[in-house]
């Protein structure tokens, strides 16, 4: 779309995903954070914003909803609609967005286009989309070709019909142009020069460089600033104008406390609705790093500049809570589930913080004097023969099947209601009975009734019980007793996580032993073979641990350990 909008020039060279444009983005595959351009088509200007599709970004998408008049909803042609559509569209449909249906990838030899439109279909219905939200346009492209068309086996040669749908079927701005002006701001950027930047449509009146406007929040309070500078997006970059009309998204700067949520009107006008946000629904604890190793790699590492790191990210992550915790130097970060507080993790490790984080905990509801705690709907894509290994580990944590469906393919959708504690720590464990075949998708459903104790892990772990380099000597024997973490001449410290044990219960091991350098002619170097370490990311980090163990973050190094606050437990 951007190309053929002629957005870059024709022999300019430009990345894939270039609206990911964050590197975690980029090495993951994935959107995070929303972000938004503006095209030109015959005269109109098109604001595009991308937006995340996982569930656990949900934030990001409920702030800038209310900045749009109608979706594009991307359906793959031979998958349809992932679980995690469901989420953004059911937020679309709530605010009442029309929304044309891009059914993608035609040209691929295994399209199941009119299934994938039923499919669509029968999920607008699940949604209650009400008639006319069902009587969506349905669009057939092929993005790698640039080609779309009304009917999948007549395609133009380029996405002028995706350009002539997007006009036609999304209404214009409903605004006031001459009322007084209201902005809500639902996104902040920084820049070294122009300090805070917030970013927001003008819902009403006008906004002009150099104009002083109130800063109004929904319960009354107000403040005065003067708007320095003043831009609007348009082909992919930021242009400086002299006044933005209602409508439109625009950026401005010189209001350096200005908060998401916030409006930006001039004396007359009033505060619209502050942007809400669902509840998140799990939590995990961020502390001071107390190991051995402390200090050693990271360059922010005390607790002050912990909580000065997590109190920024509050300001544009809506959906995060921070509270302090059982002490001093522990803070307690709630989010919409793993991988949403994992990224605020992996981020701030490459900015330079050191710290240690606890395992994820759900966040349970008191209602009626009822525990109640979430639910979230898992759907396993998985080879015929490992359906019963699924059924089976799904089954032992407290989960509802509500659908299975075989595939002429040989595959079988699996769907479950599980309780999100039992999905903690599944994803590995799936992936190992499944020989890496199988693919999870989950989503969060809703709240029920507390569905008893599990057990998530039957495995305990191989703890270090000596500081220094690892040996290969010491290592062979280790690896007898499970699967090692890490190979020789690493440096480990008293109560760190070296491997898996396998069977229940911890075991505290020696990896630093050395052989003893006797004179003894039959004491030679025997051969050592060992057999290749796993490797946990990060993510594989926090969903292995337990109650009593810890992930250790630093710049260069992700280590487990045993929480040295909490008594040992199941020693061997």
């Amino acid at each position: 779309m951007l190309r053929q909008a002629k957005v870059f020039r024709d022999n300019q060279q430009m990345q894939e995903r270039i609206m990911d444009s964050n590197d975690l983005e980029r090495e993951r595959g994935i959107t995070i954070l929303s972000k938004n351009t503006a095209i030109r088509f015959r005269g109109t200007k098109i604001n595009i914003i991308d937006t995340p599709g996982h569930s656990d970004f949900g934030g990001e998408v409920e702030r800038v909803l209310n900045m749009v008049d109608g979706v594009l909803l991307l359906v793959d042609s031979v998958e349809g609609p992932m679980p995690q559509t469901r989420f953004v569209l059911k937020k679309a449909l709530e605010l009442g967005h029309r929304v044309v249906v891009v059914v993608n990838k035609v040209d691929r030899p295994a399209a199941r286009v009119q299934h994938v439109i039923n499919s669509t279909f029968e999920l607008f219905c699940e949604l209650e989309a009400t008639d006319d939200q069902c009587d969506f346009t349905t669009v057939y492209a092929s993005g790698i070709q640039g080609k779309a068309g009304m009917e999948p086996d007549n395609l133009a040669d380029d996405l002028e019909p995706l350009f002539e749908s997007i006009i036609k079927c999304v209404p214009g701005p409903k605004v006031q142009p001459s009322a007084a002006l209201q902005m809500l701001v639902t996104n902040l950027d920084y820049d070294e020069h122009k300090g805070r930047i917030a970013i927001g449509r003008v819902h009403a009146g006008k906004i002009a460089r150099g104009q002083v406007a109130k800063i109004c929040t929904p319960d009354g309070n107000c403040r005065v600033a003067k708007v320095v500078e003043l831009f609007v997006y348009d082909n992919f970059a930021r242009v400086p104008v002299d006044d933005v009309e209602a409508g439109d998204i625009c950026a401005l700067s010189g209001l350096p406390d200005v908060q998401i949520g916030e409006t930006i009107a001039d004396r007359d006008g009033e505060a619209l609705p502050t942007i809400s946000v669902e509840e998140p629904t799990v939590k995990m604890s961020f502390s001071v790093n107390v190991s051995p190793f402390a200090g050693r790699e990271g360059k922010f590492v005390t607790s002050r500049n912990l909580r000065d790191r997590l109190m920024r990210e509050l300001e544009r992550n809506l959906a995060m809570k921070v509270e302090d915790g059982e002490s001093a130097d522990t803070f307690l970060v709630s989010g919409r589930g793993t991988l949403h507080i994992t990224i605020l993790i992996e981020n701030m490790r490459r900015e330079g913080y050191e710290f240690m984080v606890g395992p994820p905990r759900v966040i349970n509801k008191e209602e009626n004097g009822k525990t109640l705690e979430p639910y979230e709907e898992a759907v396993v894509e998985v080879p015929e023969e490992y359906v019963g290994a699924v059924v089976d580990m799904l089954g032992t944590r407290k989960g509802q099947m509500l659908d299975l469906q075989a595939s002429s393919s040989g595959t079988t959708v699996v769907k479950y209601r599980v309780p999100t504690r039992g999905l903690l720590g599944l994803r590995n464990a799936m992936l190992t009975a499944t020989r890496g075949t199988a693919v999870i998708n989950t989503i969060f459903d809703s709240y029920g009734q507390w569905a008893g104790d599990m057990s998530t892990r039957e495995q305990g772990s191989l703890v270090s019980f000596d500081m220094g380099p690892t040996t290969s000597y010491a290592l062979f024997s280790c690896q007898e007793r499970g699967q090692l973490l890490l190979g020789p001449g690493v440096e480990v410290y008293k109560g760190q996580i070296i491997g898996l044990h396998q069977r229940p219960g911890d075991l505290d091991l020696n990896a630093c032993k050395r052989k003893a350098a006797t004179n003894v002619r039959s004491n030679k170097d025997a051969t050592v073979v060992l057999a290749a370490p796993l490797e946990f990311s990060l993510d594989d980090c926090v969903e292995y641990i337990q109650e009593d163990e810890l992930v250790e973050v630093t710049p260069l190094s992700v280590r487990m350990l045993k929480n040295p606050r909490m008594g040992k437990k199941g020693k061997k």
